[in-house]
């Protein structure tokens, strides 16, 4: 990881730190492919590796004799597993898995606690990501109870659209029954309405976005804040470039 410039990260976390601190982390660093349902932290195990997100899609899910309901979804602003590790635990309840394929930067947990108690303003950042995480976790409980099948869809479909390259989203409706813990027949219903409304285009494997203000408009309250939140606490931005 010596060759490298922080302009060239993606992973908006990285890309924050101060370059002292980031030189400090550098070799700690290892490149690494994620591959689609991979998982990367297994629930109520001890966790040795952290990843930085350049590329992907991470989901957070609650997996219980019910069925596993998603609680978090993560991209290129994530580093999986600060949570635990930085709490001073070293497992979490909720399983990650890799929902989109991309690639990571991992760095050992031992490795990245000896960094966190050199340098404040490094522990300062990622500290702030933990609170930026909450912030997403209490807004998808209020999106959950708030908002009916459209709105939900319509925001994770922005929370996925917010972390991939272009306007093609691939999943399936088997997928995103499983992931916002509705039945398969309200989803499909829920798709053709928002492709009725000429907000998304359809087809097997994938969702297109057509229409991101109109999608923004039907989430309504349910999508923003947590977005807002992360653009503050990390970047020190008012306006957030969710794209």
């Amino acid at each position: 990881m010596a060759n490298f410039k922080q302009a060239d990260l993606r992973n908006r976390l990285l890309r924050a730190l101060a370059p002292e601190d980031l030189a400090a982390l550098l070799p700690a660093l290892r490149p690494e492919v994620m591959v689609l349902q991979q998982v990367l932290i297994s629930a109520n195990t001890k966790i040795e590796t952290v990843h930085f997100v350049e590329a992907g899609i991470v989901s957070v899910t609650n997996d219980a004799p019910g069925g596993r309901v998603e609680i978090g979804l993560h991209g290129r602003e994530a580093l999986i597993g600060a949570s635990p590790i930085l709490l001073d635990d070293d497992r979490s309840p909720h399983t990650h898995f890799v929902q989109a394929a991309g690639h990571m930067l991992s760095v050992d947990v031992a490795a990245l606690r000896d960094e966190v108690g050199r340098r404040p303003a490094l522990r300062r950042l990622l500290n702030r990501y933990i609170q930026a995480q909450f912030v997403q976790t209490a807004q998808t409980a209020f999106a959950n109870v708030k908002g009916n099948t459209p709105t939900r869809l319509a925001r994770w479909l922005l929370m996925c659209h917010d972390r991939v390259d272009g306007d093609e989203i691939m999943v399936t409706q088997e997928f995103m029954s499983l992931m916002l813990g509705i039945e398969r027949p309200g989803v499909t219903i829920a798709l053709r309405a928002l492709q009725k409304d000429n907000l998304v285009r359809k087809r097997r494997g994938h969702v297109k976005i057509i229409d991101r203000d109109g999608l923004l408009d039907l989430a309504g309250d349910g999508y923003g804040v947590a977005e807002f939140e992360y653009a503050r606490l990390i970047e020190g931005s008012t306006d957030p470039e969710t794209r």
